[in-house]
């Protein structure tokens, strides 16, 4: 019937609202839209701790393949159903695999449960048709994202997290229009009465909701709660002969890896000069490994940030001097790495250990993420020992050095065979460096199994190896002649980046050389193992990386290490590019204030006349200038 004029009014005022089910090809664009963006979230919180560097190769190609495999089954490319009698069924074998994760394989807690998080995520991810398992698998999502903030500090994390970020908007805005549609909502057909309230205060909470997420996970985390929670996190590497010991063939197999491990600048010397980066030096060799007494070490107060460790002798040997700052990255030991023999240090700790064989240690904790600085000597090989001699080892401290367990006794006859005829320590051990350089192969492939001697096996079978074999073999040959010897673990100069002015220092460059005791001398540096027959070549690959590390070097500099130093560093520049700008825009208002003085007093340019002579029909020209 036709509406009366009392209802006419009423609705010419009034909503007309009426419950109406969206299209199909409406809910099937949010379904899908709510799909990718849960897919999304999963994969950033899973490249958010790949990125990290913990993710192990196994968990990283199975998952990779989970996202995949559900990324073809959202687009629709390929159908996967499994039954619940499936899901059950690897649910229960992973129940059983547990425990041999964690006391056999992993040996620890949270990588086995990372693994364990990453298992029940590929499975929800795989499985979830209800509202309850997307719930669960946008919990897994922000547990992997949790684990990456506790492992993670670097720029790919800040990137992984704006992604997540972004999907995670995205997920629970096409979850909560998914969910409406689901049960049937009102379309309003006009007026602004009924607005919907509910999803834009859902949209401020998620809003805020991510600030605070971002402020807690990315600024407090990475700063405070990962150390706090340092312990449950295990070593990302582990380097040999940083702990008390080393066994042969460990250094190749970390020599295998490009993953950064610190960064230097020299400030007084040529960039492009060779170092060598000293970590630790062992003494005591069982014809395996290489290893350290269990010691306390000499602990060093630091006054004022400033440590020094240079007597009167050593400050009276003349010598080249250089200084340099280091920066550690994720390492995982509380060694301290310098060039030369360091003199004075710069480091924000209250102390420091030094152990017996001149190394240096922070003594609690891992050295991740300190920057020290330091001012060292260098020693000249080919010269003469200058300055006070050094004094004399005493006869226990020289008995320790010149330890041997029992050896080969080819080894024996080849040590006295190369020294045959000379006279000096010196002389002894520059003979043994120069014949292993040239006698022997330098590879970092590793025998394919371990032999029962591994020493005689590379000098006399196998004939090459890795530095951490020629190192064992010059320091064994010496003892063999009574020369005091010991092994000696770091790092190589590494490489130098131009963009940031610092020298990347890459595992690969993880190396082992031998100090031998000169009377008179000291201690004195000889590296036996010879240059690396094949380098690699500089390739795309190799500057794309440069260019990343500088990223992260940035993002180290002036994000998570910005305290009142970065600040005033910040203000300095900030100042001094204003004085600049400033500057040259005074310059350029005086140049155009002078220029227009220079117009408004010069004299008129000379414009010649045309005048037609009294008499005459040609014109006359005036004025000498023309």
């Amino acid at each position: 019937p036709r509406p009366t004029r009392t209802r006419r009014a009423r609705c010419a005022t009034s909503i007309w609202i009426s419950p109406v089910k969206p299209s199909r090809d409406r809910q099937g664009a949010v379904n899908s839209f709510f799909e990718f963006s849960l897919l999304g979230l999963v994969t950033s919180g899973y490249l958010a701790v790949a990125g990290s560097g913990y993710l192990d190769l196994p968990t990283t190609i199975l998952t990779a393949a989970g996202l995949l495999l559900r990324a073809l089954m959202v687009t629709g490319l390929v159908r996967v159903k499994l039954t619940d009698r499936a899901v059950a069924a690897a649910a229960a074998a992973y129940i059983a695999f547990y425990p041999l994760d964690y006391f056999l394989l992993s040996k620890e807690f949270l990588p086995a449960t990372v693994h364990l998080v990453f298992f029940v995520g590929v499975v929800k991810i795989l499985t979830a048709t209800t509202s309850r398992d997307y719930f669960l698998v946008k919990l897994i999502a922000f547990l992997e994202l949790l684990a990456a903030t506790l492992l993670s500090s670097n720029l790919s994390f800040f990137l992984f997290l704006a992604l997540f970020l972004v999907f995670g908007v995205a997920t629970f805005s096409s979850s909560e229009i998914r969910r409406s549609a689901e049960r049937g909502a009102a379309v309003a057909r006009g007026g602004m009465r009924r607005f919907g309230w509910r999803l834009a205060t859902l949209t401020l909470v998620v809003a805020t909701g991510i600030l605070a997420m971002t402020a807690g996970l990315f600024f407090v985390l990475p700063r405070t709660a990962r150390a706090a929670f340092q312990h449950l996190a295990p070593e990302r590497f582990h380097l040999p002969g940083f702990s008390n010991e080393v066994v042969l063939g460990q250094i190749g197999e970390f020599r295998q890896r490009t993953t950064p491990v610190m960064r230097t600048r020299v400030y007084s010397r040529d960039r492009e000069m060779p170092l060598k980066w000293r970590g630790a030096a062992l003494s005591q060799f069982d014809g395996r490994r290489w290893y350290n007494p269990a010691e306390a070490g000499e602990l060093l107060k630091v006054t004022h940030g400033v440590l020094r460790l240079a007597d009167d002798r050593q400050r009276w040997r003349s010598g080249d001097r250089i200084n340099y700052e280091v920066q550690i990255k994720d390492i995982g030991v509380d060694a301290l790495f310098f060039a030369g023999i360091p003199e004075f240090v710069t480091i924000p700790a209250p102390s420091v250990v030094r152990t017996r064989n001149g190394s240096f240690r922070l003594g609690y904790g891992s050295t991740e993420g300190l920057r020290y600085g330091a001012y060292s000597y260098l020693e000249d090989p080919g010269a003469e020992t200058s300055g006070p001699p050094a004094l004399p080892l005493s006869e226990q401290v020289r008995n320790e050095f010149l330890l041997l367990p029992n050896i080969d006794p080819r080894i024996i006859q080849l040590a006295r065979q190369v020294t045959a005829g000379l006279e000096t320590d010196e002389q002894r051990a520059a003979a043994i460096e120069a014949y292993l350089k040239r006698s022997y192969g330098y590879t970092t492939q590793l025998p394919a199994q371990a032999p029962a001697d591994p020493l005689a096996h590379f000098l006399f079978e196998r004939r090459k190896g890795h530095c951490e074999y020629f190192a064992s073999a010059m320091a064994v040959m010496l003892r063999v002649v009574w020369v005091p010897s010991r092994l000696v673990t770091g790092f190589q100069s590494g490489i130098f980046n131009p963009v940031t002015g610092w020298r990347l220092i890459r595992a690969s460059e993880a190396h082992s050389w031998v100090e031998a005791f000169v009377p008179g001398a000291g201690w004195r540096t000889f590296d036996p193992t010879p240059p690396d027959p094949a380098p690699a070549p500089p390739s795309l690959a190799s500057r794309l990386s440069l260019y990343l590390d500088a990223a992260d070097t940035f993002w180290q500099e002036w994000v998570l290490d910005y305290n009142l130093d970065r600040q005033n560093i910040l203000a300095y520049r900030m100042e001094e590019s204003g004085r600049r700008l400033s500057l040259r825009r005074r310059r350029i208002r005086e140049g155009w204030r002078s220029r227009e003085a220079t117009k408004s007093s010069a004299p008129p340019p000379f414009l010649p006349s045309r005048r037609t002579l009294p008499g005459s029909s040609q014109p006359s020209i005036e004025g000498r200038g023309l």
